[in-house]
């Protein structure tokens, strides 16, 4: 099926604190951080530790850094296009999206963050969404729901990890 592209501003720190939609999400992990950051910058990220996410295809070569972009497919019908801002390897990353395939969104960024516990790591995942106002209704009540396969992809990661 051939998905249609709709074009986003480009987003930034600034939607990270202060969208009208924004979730946050963390995950402990029995690994180092950088064992983490391996499963989170992997060619099979997100695909293989979640039946949500069915596609993801890394659009720039190695190595990766600011700048990089992917292409991220949920559920065979929703896609992104996203660029990297931000790029700390080992640490954190940071995109925007560029296009989604769901018309009526203005803004998306997601950031991801791998800090060391005394344990291992932890992963926390914000996902900030500024959508137009006539689909901000629908998204507030779909919140749970985005709120929930969210928390279940992070928890998928700890099957990435030994």
């Amino acid at each position: 099926m051939k998905l249609r592209w709709y074009a986003l501003r480009e987003a930034g720190d600034d939607l990270l604190g202060s969208a009208p939609l924004r979730y946050v999400t963390s995950v402990d992990l029995p690994v180092p951080p950088e064992e983490a950051w391996a499963a989170l910058t992997a060619q099979d990220a997100l695909v293989s530790w979640s039946a949500v996410v069915t596609g993801l295809r890394w659009t720039s070569p190695h190595p990766f850094g600011v700048g990089t972009t992917r292409e991220v497919t949920v559920l065979w019908l929703v896609g992104a296009r996203e660029r990297y801002y931000r790029w700390d390897t080992g640490r954190r990353k940071t995109f925007t999206a560029l296009s989604t395939t769901v018309p009526g969104l203005r803004r998306l960024a997601e950031d991801y963050l791998v800090e060391p516990t005394p344990v291992g790591s932890q992963f926390v995942w914000t996902l900030a969404v500024e959508p137009r106002p006539a689909l901000l209704p629908l998204l507030k009540l779909a919140g749970p729901l985005i709120a929930w396969t969210l928390r279940r992809v992070a928890a998928g990661l700890r099957s990435q990890v030994p």
